[in-house]
């Protein structure tokens, strides 16, 4: 307990910066239109693509357990993202098809 009492008081200024930026994450995303709400998915998509290959080269350094698993979720949370994005963007793209007869 006492070393994370000391690692969130040695980091307080960068767990602030990440908790102030999930709440700014919060507000602009529940303000977006639902218009742009899927052009702005398939972004997201792209941006996790690059997750994935951060997140292989990270877990492949790997030197304790904690690291490997923790890389390892983050490896599925962002290909469950990617894979949900092309699935969202496909089904986009088929409402702009014209219909067959």
């Amino acid at each position: 307990m006492e070393n994370v009492l000391t690692f969130l008081t040695a980091n307080k200024d960068a767990i602030f910066i990440i908790v102030l930026s999930v709440f700014l994450g919060f507000e602009v995303i529940s303000n977006v239109p639902s218009v742009l709400h899927t052009p702005l998915m398939s972004g997201a998509n792209a941006i996790s693509g690059v997750i994935i290959i951060g997140g292989i080269i990270l877990v492949g350094h790997a030197t304790t357990t904690f690291e490997w698993i923790l890389g390892s979720l983050a490896l599925f949370m962002a290909t469950l993202n990617v894979a949900g994005g092309f699935v969202v963007t496909d089904r986009m793209l088929e409402m702009f098809k014209k219909k067959k007869k």
